[in-house]
């Protein structure tokens, strides 16, 4: 039975048909890596863009560049459910906005579609746009999936039926589109920038439940020590990712190119002004 949220991958090598049958569910399939990104080009390219009036974020530029990432790296937007492999049909990354003044269990979580024609302008405006929506109070500006969670709430101890029927559809292919359009788990990413609540980076866990098969989450700037060309050490103030992801969707060497090639497109943040090139497609 087809999936209406993935196409079925059927020209992959044996490996990866039979991984899904030893590592049955997500979290079993977790690998964790940290990215560090060099800060001092992407601060120049956001004081540019403030001279010309426009405000670029941090978030932005890593969003724009992963969006890219995934236009010239299909691959990461696979997903493995039911010991099935599936490419998404769409790319949409899930957020977590602390909505202003709540408290600090108050958070509206959804998700935002990209595509690899966005640039970094794009992005901003939908995240602009998706803060502004969720940045009022909850019972004003509920989104999709508060209103589902509200429901289940709200069957009191039919709650474990429901969540059952949940897990059943979701690894069956029988969850309606239009809750696959507001679950937050249904999603190509998940992204979590925690330097904005002031916090160290973590290993954001993958959820069994959905299509999640990559977690990412900013914290604070620190300062790294690297080997420059002379040989000397140098320090350099970089943003750290911690990166989880499926290893079922994809090799260890293509999650290393991958990522290459993420930290070569931020160091030169200028290029995520124009569509990203999926003219040559890595698989």
């Amino acid at each position: 039975m087809g999936r209406p949220d993935g196409i079925r991958v059927k020209n992959e090598v044996p490996m990866y048909y039979l991984i899904p049958q030893f590592m049955t569910e997500r979290h079993d399939a977790m690998n964790m890596v940290t990215v560090d990104i060099p800060v001092e080009p992407l601060r120049h390219y956001m004081n540019a863009q403030r001279k010309e009036g426009r405000h670029i974020s941090h978030m932005a530029l890593v969003m724009t560049a992963y969006t890219h990432l995934v236009g010239e790296f299909p691959s990461l937007n696979r997903f493995v459910v039911n010991k099935r492999i599936y490419q998404h049909k769409d790319f949409k990354v899930s957020l977590v906005v602390l909505r202003p003044g709540s408290s600090a269990n108050e958070n509206a979580m959804s998700k935002l579609a990209f595509t690899p024609e966005d640039t970094v302008f794009d992005v901003q405006r939908k995240i602009d746009e998706y803060v502004e929506k969720n940045a009022a109070g909850a019972e004003v500006n509920a989104n999709g999936m508060d209103k589902v969670m509200r429901v289940l709430i709200s069957m009191g101890p039919l709650v474990n039926f429901a969540g059952w029927v949940l897990r059943f559809g979701d690894r069956h292919g029988l969850l309606p589109q239009a809750l696959l359009n507001v679950s937050p788990f249904h999603a190509s990413v998940l992204f979590t920038n925690l330097a904005s609540i002031r916090t160290n980076h973590i290993y954001h866990h993958v959820y069994d439940f959905g299509t999640t098969s990559v977690a990412i989450a900013m914290g604070n700037m620190r300062d790294v020590a690297r080997r420059g060309k002379d040989g000397a050490v140098e320090v350099v103030r970089c943003i750290p990712m911690g990166v989880v992801m499926d290893e079922r969707i994809a090799s260890g060497h293509y999650f290393a190119l991958a990522f290459a090639r993420l930290k070569e497109m931020l160091a030169h943040p200028e290029c995520l002004e124009k569509p990203a090139d999926t003219s040559h497609p890595v698989y």
